[in-house]
């Protein structure tokens, strides 16, 4: 098999592992519901449903994505998939943020209800309850599917190998390594679905259609598209009509790319923040990468150039590093990023 043919046509249905979930292979990622209104989160909901993206992720931890979505989709539940998150670490948080989740998606199920990123797998018999409390509210058929995320390979495999999860999401692009795209064919073999979150890698990679044609050499992993705008779905939707494989100028790209980003970068996951002086991390510590991979007037604005500038007032305390699940030298990014940024505005 040739390189090129790795890499096929992207439209058809993913398999969910074992869940019975079988849905369309675009995910709609709900987390940059957040950032905008209610109608704006409205026409990007149903424009989504009405070209074919049957399966819908938020969480708990993203303010009121679940509020927005149940808001404006209540009445077309029926027509897809929806995943949300729990960030609990005791059962009585797990029930209290499910029955919220509920009550805010206007829905009585979920079908997959994920532990959200956890320093540890949930286990029966743990002492946290969590794992105990999701088979309750399978009993009670509030969820239908047991799932987890995490951004740690070591956690990603423990999971999958357990035995206990249907499905896993975790970061997977064509700038991940071989050994994070190795997950995909454990969880085939273990009959665990694999969502894939990051599909862009935070915004890293700017072509959406050469980004989906690169899961074509996945056909069981679902890839989750974060929308905000209304472009970025026109751009995932011309995406998907047009339906293009992976050609010789793209796989020419992908390398140019992974060389440029070989290395510690900051996928912008935010797991480091909240931090104590007030610098948004997720983006400042990758602004040397957001000048060059997309428009750099956005990032020049005089409210980032405010942003960027708290870095000065960074004291080293080392939170963001411990936090960070790729074990990043966050501070030292920072600095390195600051210099740059300086640099750039001076031009």
């Amino acid at each position: 098999m040739s390189t090129i043919e790795k890499y096929p046509r992207r439209c058809y249905s993913v398999r969910l592992g074992c869940t019975e979930l079988c849905e369309d292979s675009d995910g709609f990622g709900a987390l940059p519901l957040q950032r905008v209104d209610f109608s704006t989160a409205g026409r990007l909901l149903w424009k989504a449903l009405d070209a074919g993206l049957s399966f819908i992720d938020t969480a708990r931890s993203y303010s009121d994505s679940e509020e927005k979505i149940g808001r404006c989709l209540a009445h077309r539940r029926y027509e897809f998939g929806l995943a949300t998150k729990t960030p609990a670490r005791n059962a009585a948080d797990f029930w209290k943020d499910l029955e919220t989740s509920l009550s805010l998606l206007k829905t009585d199920y979920i079908d997959i209800y994920q532990f959200h990123n956890p320093a540890f797998v949930p286990r029966p018999e743990d002492g946290t309850g969590l794992y105990e409390a999701m088979l309750k509210a399978m009993g009670q058929g509030k969820v239908r599917a047991i799932g987890i995320t995490s951004h740690r390979l070591p956690f990603a495999r423990e999971a999958v190998e357990s035995g206990l999860y249907q499905t896993l999401q975790f970061p997977l692009n064509y700038l991940s390594t071989e050994a994070e795209q190795a997950l995909v064919a454990l969880c085939v073999e273990r009959d665990v679905g694999f969502i894939a979150m990051k599909a862009l890698s935070g915004g890293l990679i700017t072509d959406i259609a050469l980004a989906r044609a690169w899961f074509g050499a996945f056909p069981d992993a679902l890839p989750i598209w974060g929308i905000q705008r209304e472009s970025e779905l026109d751009a995932l939707i011309a995406a998907r009509y047009a339906n293009a494989p992976l050609d010789e100028a793209g796989l020419e790209t992908i390398e140019r790319d992974r060389g440029d980003l070989a290395g510690s970068f900051c996928r912008g996951c935010g797991y480091c923040m909240p931090c104590p002086e007030g610098i948004e991390i997720n983006n400042c510590a990758r602004m040397s990468l957001l000048l060059r991979r997309s428009p750099a007037e956005r990032w020049l604005s005089p409210a980032w150039q405010q942003k960027m500038a708290k870095i000065a007032q960074c004291r080293h305390c080392g939170l963001c590093a411990s936090r960070c699940p790729y074990g990043l030298d966050t501070p030292a990014l920072l600095a390195a990023n600051y210099a740059d940024y300086q640099e750039f505005v001076a031009l």
